[in-house]
């Protein structure tokens, strides 16, 4: 083989003049259960922060080669899924801000991209831990210990956004209120995650115009409630 054969069958491999710190994805999982916000954390395996609690998340695949390894929405995905079980698709998953204070991880230089994911409670019972975690917990955001590295800080400013969109992002509310729903059910979702009570007479106006404008729609049959009554009527948010 000639040496220009040589050459265009090798790939380019470039040497840069600055250090590359180590880049991570970290998932703000949230979910209402049993009458409150609570959010996934694993305690970890392995060191650093061995048996503290932690959002989940791991490092995204970098290659030195022709295409360079993942992109950081395919790694955020991919988390996700290792992590709990549930397939992207069926869950609300978005980028928050990324991460990069220095000293943020023992381990070195390494800036993460955040992400929070609203699970909706019918999915609940499919979640698992992933394999690399010594225990996993959907924890109440309102009882947390200290959590590894900066994640406190990551949780807060999750919680921060999804209470400031709520009233303007439907998907928020919509993520977090199984399939079908009731109108109560869908209002108790604006009352926990703002933390605040709702008043029911602007609720159901508000609630009248999303089925007006085709944003809500009846679901077939009605729902029986654990308590004494009437079955309430079921609704679903259109695709």
């Amino acid at each position: 083989m000639s040496t220009t054969a040589r050459q265009r069958s090798t790939p380019r491999r470039w040497v840069y003049d600055y250090p590359r710190p180590a880049l991570t994805v970290d998932m703000v999982v949230l979910a209402i259960a049993e009458h409150e916000l609570r959010v996934l954390l694993i305690r970890r395996g392995e060191p650093p922060f061995r048996g503290r609690w932690a959002l989940p998340g791991g490092f995204v695949n970098v290659r030195d080669d022709g295409d360079q390894g993942e992109d950081i929405d395919v790694a955020a995905a991919r988390e996700l899924h290792e992590e709990t079980g549930l397939p992207p698709s069926e869950v609300f998953l978005q980028q928050l801000r990324a991460f990069g204070k220095p000293g943020r991880d023992p381990r070195g230089r390494v800036v993460s991209v955040a992400y929070f994911a609203l699970v909706p409670e019918d999915l609940l019972p499919r979640v698992r831990a992933g394999d690399d975690a010594a225990d996993a917990r959907w924890m109440p955001v309102a009882e947390l210990p200290r959590l590894a590295f900066d994640h406190d800080e990551l949780l807060d400013v999750a919680l921060r956004t999804i209470r400031e969109r709520i009233d303007r992002d439907v998907r928020i509310a919509a993520s977090l209120v199984p399939a079908e729903f009731t109108k109560a059910e869908l209002r108790r979702v604006f009352e926990i995650v703002g933390g605040t009570t709702v008043d029911k007479s602007n609720f159901n106006k508000r609630f009248n115009r999303m089925i007006e404008d085709g944003i809500v729609i009846e679901a077939p049959g009605r729902r029986t409630l654990p308590r004494p009554g009437r079955p309430a009527k079921s609704y679903a948010f259109a695709e």
